[in-house]
């Protein structure tokens, strides 16, 4: 199950375990992506906070963790090759993994189709 916040997260479900990343819009929006201040590793976070900054050639921006959890896993690929997220956003572009997740917090999130009709309206 795969679910996307207004702020341009997105975050897949499996096993109890969440992979969050930016999305694809997102990416194309901040443009080339040079470098991902990856969050602290066992943090924890509750849902809307600022997990860890992108910075583009444009822009500097925060990333906000779509559903509250515990930093488990960070994608160490985007430490030397932060342009992944630009190139797969939605897939090997991923910036962490969360346990001890709160799965009601996903209900308020939108789905594939409500999140294209979201960005649509940009």
């Amino acid at each position: 199950m795969k679910k996307y916040s207004e702020e341009h997260e997105w975050v897949k479900l499996q096993n109890g375990i969440a992979t969050v990343g930016i999305t694809a819009y997102a990416a194309a929006e901040l443009g080339d992506i040079t470098f991902v201040e990856l969050p602290e590793k066992g943090k924890t976070f509750a849902q809307g906070e600022a997990m860890c900054v992108v910075e583009s050639v444009k822009a500097a921006s925060d990333v906000f963790i779509p559903v509250g959890g515990r930093v488990a896993e960070v994608n160490p690929r985007l430490e030397d090759t932060p342009e992944l997220i630009n190139a797969s956003a939605e897939k090997d572009g991923w910036i962490c993994k969360l346990t001890d997740v709160n799965e009601k917090e996903l209900e308020g999130l939108m789905t594939e189709e409500q999140y294209k009709a979201f960005t649509a309206e940009k």
